[in-house]
């Protein structure tokens, strides 16, 4: 197959490049293709011809978000309409990501396709207009909502941002403490574990909206205690709520997502999030 993945320098853009290398690929990082014009996108169609494109770009700052809701909805919402449609015209596949954060967080389990969204912030609301675009515009469309991703490509090398496990290795390591939010429940999920299933459900011509996470669920409290446990820094984890921490964007408060439509499908599930923080610490050679 002819892939296009646009957001390649990403963490989960890089990690797709190295599942999907028998197939012919194309990766256009931001800077050879801005997916918010459609007339860039239409070039790169007709340059290109993809069978599939991968969308892993998106503005996920989500602070930064509520202060720039043009650029949010212009990258979230409107770019993968512009995708859509282009794959549309030409009988493409779109495989595009979304997030937990389109739930309110108000559930005691964890939410299931058929749950009704409800996001609380400007990157929620763009997160699930882009879904709604997607799925009105291309029928041919695989929708991926995902939660607390981390990759090698977050690991602060090639000038890029880090992710949340490398960040608090630097500030364990450099204040011997860190103040993490302990009433926000997720799955953090590996990067080449996604990316893995997600080759896989793009050869097999999945299509549909699907919740992909590592299985398990932990607050980002626990999780920062595993980081440390695991690597062997001695530093102390403070509990605090997200009241207290009073970010400009809200976040839902629990937003495990439920894998078993995927389950269905056959295969086994992602492995235990434990495991994946596992292999991803050794692969940086912390362990």
């Amino acid at each position: 197959m002819r892939i296009l993945i646009t957001g390649s320098s990403g963490q989960l853009g890089t990690d797709l490049q190295t599942t999907l290398t028998h197939h012919e690929l194309t990766v256009l990082p931001h800077s050879q293709l801005d997916i918010g014009e459609r007339a860039s996108v239409d070039e790169a169609f007709s340059a290109y011809r993809p069978d599939v494109v991968i969308n892993t770009a998106a503005y996920h700052k989500v602070d930064e978000c509520e202060a720039f809701p043009e650029k949010t909805f212009s990258v979230n919402t409107v770019a993968p309409r512009n995708l859509a449609e282009a794959c549309d015209s030409k009988s493409a596949k779109l495989v595009h990501f979304s997030t937990n954060f389109v739930f309110d967080g108000n559930a005691d389990q964890p939410y299931t396709e058929e749950d009704s969204p409800a996001p609380l912030s400007v990157y929620g609301v763009s997160k699930l207009s882009g879904e709604h675009l997607v799925r009105a515009t291309s029928p041919k469309h695989l929708i991926v909502r995902t939660t607390g991703l981390y990759g090698k490509a977050g690991s602060g090398s090639a000038g890029k941002g880090l992710n949340f496990v490398e960040l608090m290795i630097k500030l364990g390591r450099e204040r011997g403490k860190v103040t993490v939010v302990d009433d926000q429940i997720m799955t953090p999920t590996a990067t080449a574990d996604l990316a893995q299933k997600v080759a896989t459900l793009v050869e097999d011509d999945v299509i549909g909206t699907y919740h992909i996470t590592n299985s398990g669920a932990c607050s980002y409290a626990e999780f920062t205690r595993s980081i440390f446990e695991k690597v062997g820094i001695k530093a102390d984890v403070t509990p605090t709520t997200t009241a207290e921490y009073n970010s400009p964007a809200r976040r839902p408060l629990y937003s495990v997502l439920d894998n078993s439509r995927l389950h269905e499908l056959g295969g086994p599930p992602l492995r235990l999030w434990e495991e994946a923080l596992q292999d991803y610490l050794e692969s940086r050679c912390y362990l």
